[in-house]
């Protein structure tokens, strides 16, 4: 499967704010958005006046690179949250929420989306006791994620243990610290989805 494997960094600057592609990094003053938050390219070819189409792409672009998705896959989002009673833009957002790779993320079990999908390839987790090693995999409510007793001991796993507790724990979720075992506990409302986008904007974009 395909995937962008270039420097993530341009893609904050592209995108004009912090993706959070780099865990730990993205919160400290060496993150680039705090020395170099400008595009990326010529300078001089930066248009003053930006079109409706472009405010929506920006948009469609934000949400896909933080959940670290590609089109394809995000337009198959999209048309599975069009078929689902509600808001579409909210069931859209709803959907990347509950990928394995984004909650394994929330729970703190590692510092970036990226190196939760490189966790979840390598087999480090279950769900209800069955291993799953699909990142897009999506969590249902009651589902328990439970680290493998093997990596238990893994620095990566215990570092970002540590460093999550200053981001915190959203409330849909339940982590226990003895048992290493994160619960869903309920579907996460708008407030609580951890991607800043106009998802309205992205709707229009696609209903063209």
């Amino acid at each position: 499967m395909a995937r962008y494997t270039g420097p993530v960094c341009r893609l904050c600057r592209r995108e004009g704010t912090k993706l959070f592609l780099k865990g730990i990094r993205c919160y400290t003053p060496k993150c680039i958005m705090e020395k170099k938050a400008v595009a990326p390219g010529q300078r001089s070819r930066r248009r003053t006046k930006i079109s409706e189409y472009a405010l929506q792409l920006r948009e469609k672009q934000k949400a896909k690179r933080m959940a670290g998705v590609l089109e394809r896959q995000f337009r198959r989002y999209f048309h599975m949250a069009e078929k689902k009673k509600g808001l579409t833009g909210e069931n859209l957002l709803l959907e990347l929420e509950l990928r394995f790779d984004n909650v394994v993320f929330r729970l703190g079990f590692s510092s970036s989306k990226r190196e939760a999908r490189q966790l979840i390839r390598h087999r480090h987790f279950s769900i209800n006791g069955k291993i799953v090693d699909i990142p897009s995999y999506g969590v249902k409510v009651q589902d328990k994620i439970t680290l493998r007793e093997k990596s238990k001991e893994n620095i990566q796993i215990k570092s970002a243990l540590e460093e999550s507790k200053k981001r915190g724990l959203p409330s849909w979720l339940e982590f226990d610290e003895k048992k290493l075992e994160g619960t869903v506990l309920n579907l996460p409302n708008r407030e609580e989805m951890s991607i800043p986008v106009q998802e309205q904007l992205i709707v229009e974009l696609y209903s063209k």
